[in-house]
């Protein structure tokens, strides 16, 4: 074993037997397995793709690959998806992590079908606790997610929360440039905060905080409060303005201004807000959050009044403080772990997120297709921007646990 959980001795397949397929994304594939030859237990393992031009000339390792290496290979906490090891093998790289059986957008999906029933209250308070707890441990630790999102959050049988996928994630204490010029699209369209829309060149981890009011709506409403087209590069990689997306925003924030906001006026984009009411009359007569919120509760049948079976006046507050325009404005994870929605009612959230729910579950869906980790075909693809030069050739070492 290399220090930090590197391995260059030992083949994939020697120390897992790989039970099927269960994803694919744009940087590589997920297989479940089960550890042999020493190795207990259940375990995902991430195959990256390799950077090629054309269809034979290998011309080394992805920087997303880069990056989730040498952030996961430091990181251990709790709500974070534990790295086991990382395995180096035919100029592949497997990296191995814990197995959770859901995710967050598996759950969601489960309350919509067959008929729609709500997620439990006291459910979606561990869920929150838990993501931001992780997401405080990243923070404090200087790192950005940068791709939060119901996909992206893993949850275990036993009810525990945890972080997953680093592959956008950024260290941002010391960038060399402005993260802008390493990764000019960041952030699934839906959870994508307004300082990005709007073109920001310099933007925080509040960036994050937004994308937890969205998952954090997506929980109460059972769908994406914020489901905009995105707009595609051109040819000469040139990023557009998310009209589509930002009038989403709009239509129920409504505009944001200079008073709400002082530094908008400085965003790139910022000239682009005047022409979204174009044609759109809901631009004008937004539907405001408050409504919003109770029109979502009422539509989920949560019971009124103060009770820990509803998300209350509380949830509310806690989801304004989220989704604020101004990402100075904007709570921090740490602000948002405070806040009275978790202490409500005297109740402490669990950190199972599944206690006292009688739901039931189905396990994430691994087929037994395409389950070869070794011969499935894996097109390259070339991540634009810069590597992260404050990542590349950093010794590994944990970072202690928050």
């Amino acid at each position: 074993m290399l220090s930090g959980g590197y391995s260059s001795k030992k083949r994939v397949n020697e120390r897992y037997k790989i039970i099927g397929f269960i994803s694919s994304g744009t940087y590589g594939r997920v297989y479940k397995a089960q550890g042999k030859n020493g190795q207990v237990g259940e375990f995902a393992i991430k195959k990256f793709k390799p950077d090629k031009e054309g269809e034979v000339q290998y011309t080394g390792i992805s920087q997303s690959a880069i990056r989730e290496m040498a952030l996961c290979t430091e990181l251990s906490h709790p709500n974070v998806v534990h790295t086991v090891e990382i395995i180096l093998e035919d100029k592949c790289i497997f990296i191995v992590f814990e197995y959770a059986e859901h995710d967050l957008l598996q759950i969601i999906h489960h309350h919509n079908q067959p008929q729609r029933h709500a997620i439990p209250a006291r459910t979606i308070k561990s869920i929150l606790y838990q993501l931001l707890q992780g997401l405080v441990y990243l923070h404090k630790n200087w790192v950005m997610h940068r791709d939060l999102k119901p996909a992206n959050i893993m949850v275990t049988s036993a009810g525990k929360v945890k972080i997953g996928d680093l592959g956008l994630a950024r260290l941002f204490y010391k960038p060399l440039h402005s993260l802008f010029t390493g990764d000019k699209v960041v952030v699934t369209i839906w959870y994508r905060a307004p300082e990005l829309l709007l073109g920001s060149r310099h933007y925080t981890p509040a960036v994050d905080l937004w994308a937890v009011g969205c998952i954090f709506a997506e929980l109460l409403s059972l769908r994406p409060i914020f489901k905009g087209e995105e707009a595609k590069m051109d040819s000469k990689k040139t990023v557009p303005f998310q009209r589509n997306q930002m009038q989403k925003i709009v239509e129920i924030l409504g505009m944001p201004s200079k008073d709400r906001w002082p530094l908008l006026a400085a965003m790139p984009e910022f000239g682009q807000l005047g022409s979204l009411s174009a044609g759109n009359p809901r631009i004008h007569r937004p539907m405001g959050l408050d409504q919003w919120y109770h029109q979502c509760l009422k539509t989920n049948q949560y019971p009124t009044g103060p009770s820990s079976a509803t998300p209350g006046s509380e949830g509310l507050a806690l989801l304004s403080g989220l989704l604020e325009y101004d990402p100075q404005k904007r709570l921090t994870a740490e602000q948002a772990l405070r806040h009275n929605y978790f202490s409500a009612h005297g109740e402490r959230p669990s950190e199972n997120c599944f206690e006292g729910s009688t739901i039931e579950y189905p396990y994430r869906r691994v087929s037994q297709e395409d389950n070869d980790i070794r011969t499935s075909s894996l097109p390259g693809t070339k991540r634009s921007g810069l590597p992260d030069d404050s990542l590349i050739g950093r010794p590994a070492k944990r970072l202690k646990e928050g």
